[in-house]
Parts: structure tokens; sequence; C-alpha cells
């Protein structure tokens, strides 16, 4: 199982970093992987237990997640469980701590594929290195939203 965890400091306000993190059909404005997402079951916004449809790219590879929110604290905390078919794969979070020019955004993402799965996904997915991807997307995606936050 693999953790990551990537800061950036961000000059806006907590509360307005939350909303842009937490409107999931946006996420890919700032992801290199995940295109954008909607909500499903008649959720219309972040609250816990709601649910939604990720959908992501890799070069001319596309996929489809179901996530469940599972912490959702306006101008603290966005986070969710991804499922792929009957399997758990992954959970990601969002926090964000006040800090004096603003805040600062901590993205961390927790591998829970089973082995089999982490055995074969670099050929079915074509990611030798998912932590590393995972990493470097990390990275990009902070700096988009930082970007997006203060302009």
């Amino acid at each position: 199982m693999a953790d990551l965890r990537v800061m950036e400091s961000v000059a806006a306000e907590p509360q307005d970093v939350y909303r842009l993190i937490s409107d999931i059909t946006r996420m890919g404005e700032w992801s290199p992987e995940n295109t954008g997402g909607h909500w499903l079951r008649g959720a219309a916004g972040p609250a816990v237990g709601a649910t939604f449809k990720g959908n992501n790219r890799h070069g001319w590879r596309r996929w489809s997640s179901k996530c469940t929110v599972t912490d959702a604290d306006p101008g603290r905390k966005f986070a969710f469980a991804v499922t792929f078919g009957p399997f758990r794969v992954a959970e990601w979070g969002y926090t964000i701590d006040s800090a004096p020019s603003g805040c600062t955004v901590t993205e961390e993402w927790t591998d829970r594929r089973p082995g089999w799965l982490r055995a074969v996904y670099p050929v079915v997915m074509g990611i030798k290195d998912r932590v590393a991807s995972n990493e470097a997307n990390m990275q990009i995606t902070l700096r988009r939203l930082k970007e997006a936050a203060e302009s």
C-alpha cells in the first residue's frame, strides 16, 4: 500500500479553495488525469455518503470509477473513497489549513488496490509506476488549483 501527500500554499480563503476542490464537475480543470465527474443518485454536492462518478484518462485509455464522499467539512476537508467495480482501489483527500497568507492545501492518496490488481495495472492502464505518476499529477493538480484560486 502506498501513501502520498503533496502540499501547496495558496493565497486564498480556505472556504474558496474548498468550493473549488469539492466541485467534482471541475476537477478536470486542474487534474492531468481526471476529466471531471458528476453526482449520482440525486446528490447535488459534497456531503458525507454522497456518491459521484469520476471520469479519467491516460493517453487513449478512458475509465470511470465510483466515489463515495467520506469527509465534507467546508473550508477544512474533502475526501472520498474510490471503487472500480467491486474493488476498493483508493482514498483521496484534500485538507485545508489556514495560514497567514491564505491556506495550505494537502492532497493525499492511499492505494487500496488488491495485490493482484497492482500486478496487472501497468499493462491494463499503461501506467508503469502508479505511485510516481500520482505524485507528479498531484503536484500539477495543486499548482493549477492554486492558479485558479488566486486568480
